[in-house]
Formats: C-alpha cells, sequence, structure tokens
C-alpha cells in the first residue's frame, strides 16, 4: 500500500481527497467536528505541496444531508474551499480547493458502482483515501475507484493501520475494554481477543449476553437478537464483567461505581490497553461510567501505558470531556476499527493493495 508521501511531486496535480466528514449536525450546526479537525493535516500537507484538491464524502443527518456546513467549518480551521453541488462542474472549476456535495445523493455510491467510480475519477490525477472509518464499507469511492486512478492512503489512514496493527503484538500485561451492543457482530472480536489479551473487560449491552448465559435476571435489559454460543469463554479467568449496575425499571442501563473501581486497578496494572464503545446507554444519557473510564484510562497514558481507544460514543465522551490528545491514539473508527482489529484488513485496504 503506497502512501501520499511516496508521491514526490504534487505541485500542480489534482488530488481526489476521499475523507469523511459525516458529522452530527443540529439546526444547521456541527455539534461535534472530531472528524473534521482530523482531516486538516493530510489537506494542509497536499496544499503545502501546491496540488489542487477535490474533496469528496457522504453525510447522513436528519435534517438535509448536506455538506455545506461541512465547507463554512473547513474554512473556519485555515482550509479555503469553495462548495461544489453539481459534480460535472467541478472539472471546470479553478478553484484551488472544492468540496463536492453528499457522495451518497449518488445511486452508484452505496453499490460500488465502477461507472459512478470511473466518473470521480476522471476528476483527478491522483486519489487519496483518508477516510478510514469508512473503509470497511464496498463503496464506489472507497473500493471501485482505485481501478481508475493511481491511488494512495492519506496520512491518518497510514496512522490508523500503524496503531490498530500495535494491538497484533502488544505489550503485556494487555487490557482489552469492549463495550456497546450487537454482540452477534463482534463475536469474531471477542473470540480472537481472548487470546490475545491478558484480561478481556465485556461491558455495555454486550454484558447482558453472558448474565443471561450465566443464568441471571436480566429483566428487560438488551441482549442480542440471536441465540449466541459463549460456552468458549464464558468460564475463562481472562473474562472480566461489571460487578455492579444501575437500572431504569428492570433494564441495566449503566455500570455502577465498583465496576469502575475494578476497571481502574486493572488498568493499573496494565501496559497496553485497546477501548471500544461505552459502558452503558449512552445515547439516552447514561454515561457517568463511560466517562469516568476515559478519564481513568487518561491518566494511565500520562504514566506510560500505551492506549488506543475509538468507537462513535468513545469519540464522543472523550470529545465532551477535551480529552482527544489524552491517548496514544485515537481511532476515528467505529466499525471500521473494530472489523480491522477482528480481520486485519478493511475493503478499502485490499483496494490500494
Amino acid at each position: 500500500m503506497k502512501s501520499i508521501k511516496d508521491v514526490e511531486n504534487l505541485d500542480g496535480v489534482k488530488v481526489l481527497v476521499r475523507l469523511d466528514l459525516n458529522v452530527p449536525i443540529q439546526n444547521g450546526i456541527i455539534t461535534d467536528d472530531f472528524r473534521i479537525r482530523k482531516a486538516v493535516p493530510v489537506l494542509k500537507y497536499l496544499i503545502e505541496k501546491g496540488a489542487h484538491l477535490i474533496l469528496i464524502s457522504h453525510i447522513e443527518t436528519k435534517e438535509n444531508p448536506t455538506l455545506k456546513p461541512v465547507a463554512d467549518a473547513l474554512k473556519k480551521l485555515g482550509i479555503e474551499c469553495v462548495f461544489e453541488k453539481n459534480y460535472k462542474k467541478a472539472l471546470a472549476n479553478k478553484n484551488k480547493i472544492i468540496l463536492l456535495e453528499n457522495l451518497r445523493e449518488h445511486e452508484g455510491e452505496k453499490k460500488n458502482d465502477k461507472k459512478f467510480a470511473k466518473e470521480l475519477a476522471s476528476l483527478a490525477d491522483i486519489y487519496v483515501n483518508e477516510a478510514f472509518s469508512c473503509s470497511h464499507r464496498e463503496h464506489a469511492s472507497i473500493c471501485a475507484i482505485t481501478e481508475f486512478i493511481p491511488s494512495y492512503a492519506g496520512l491518518q489512514f497510514a496512522e490508523e493501520i500503524k496503531h490498530l496493527s500495535s494491538a497484533f503484538n502488544p505489550d503485556h500485561p494487555f487490557l482489552f475494554i469492549l463495550g456497546g451492543a450487537k454482540f452477534e457482530t463482534k463475536l469474531p472480536l471477542v473470540e480472537k481477543f481472548m487470546k490475545l489479551a491478558d484480561t478481556v473487560f465485556i461491558g455495555g449491552a454486550l454484558a447482558n449476553d453472558f448474565f443471561k448465559e450465566q443464568g441471571r435476571d436480566i429483566g428487560t435489559s438488551m441482549v442480542s437478537d440471536t441465540k449466541l454460543d459463549l460456552s468458549s469463554f464464558i468460564h475463562s479467568e481472562k473474562l472480566l464483567l461489571p460487578l455492579d449496575s444501575i437500572l431504569k425499571d428492570t433494564a441495566i442501563m449503566d455500570a455502577g461505581m465498583k465496576t469502575v473501581e475494578m476497571l481502574r486497578q486493572e488498568i493499573e496494572k496494565a501496559r497496553y490497553i485497546l477501548w471500544n464503545g461505552p459502558l452503558g446507554a449512552y445515547e439516552t444519557g447514561y454515561k457517568a461510567s463511560t466517562l469516568q473510564l476515559a478519564e481513568v484510562l487518561a491518566d494511565a497514558t500520562k504514566k506510560g501505558a500505551k492506549t488506543i481507544v475509538g468507537g462513535g460514543d468513545t469519540l464522543a465522551t472523550i470529545t465532551e470531556l477535551k480529552l482527544e490528545d489524552s491517548f496514544t491514539f485515537v481511532s476515528t473508527g467505529g466499525g471500521a476499527m473494530l472489523e480491522y482489529l477482528a480481520r486485519g484488513t478493511l475493503p478499502g485496504i485490499k483496494a490500494l493493495t
């Protein structure tokens, strides 16, 4: 896989840059610009090298799904881009930085359509994938496009692979913390890291499947839709589950203070910590344990532990606490991070190799 840094001369070169600018927007205002800020280094690098940039991304919001607010946000970060809704007009646009409208307005994007990919490729001389967090999806702007244009990994993309790959040969003791929901999609990951890690903590709604397997009363708590075989690690000495819970009626909504204290002690012993996913129903306001966990991990990083964190609600947590720079590495990926950790590759990586 080639990096954009491998290209010696970018002066005057048209570069199509696939970014992940899918940020939350409420009433026309961006409420979390983490992914936009993460895109700035590669853009500044290309600008300094004299390249002409055409930026592409998707966005999914409940409101009008347009990237216009993102264009305004980029300007505030020093990236003077022009917003262009019409893809065909982009070829005639002489501005040095153009942000095109939402990729998913085009039917061919999600279908990984080669005709649409070829149209995208015709806009530029080379292509850069700086959307690691989208690279688990076989979409035209991620995969098919690389068949029609010289293609490279972006700066953040390369950093994602470098840091996440460290989990395959980590320092020990190694603590893996996994939260969130949808255990059926994360089972391969748990199976893999039960072998690699010294301790695996399962929290969030994922823990409910284990509680159910143990015969514990979980009331109306969220569990997986499908029957899971947890027999291979339910009795493992490596497995840790929440010690206490915060309830709403009969549903488990968050981990309690005993659990946070247990994690604090485990984190103090660990040299390498990998964390993805909240310990409670974060989106409904049950976030106390997740916020405390983020602070404990930030403190451990100061003391020399290697900490790799990621996931949508995890990112929201560290952004809320202004802790973005308090860990060894913060992944922009949610599903992409988990899939890479489970499989060691992604469709977007394969497309670049």
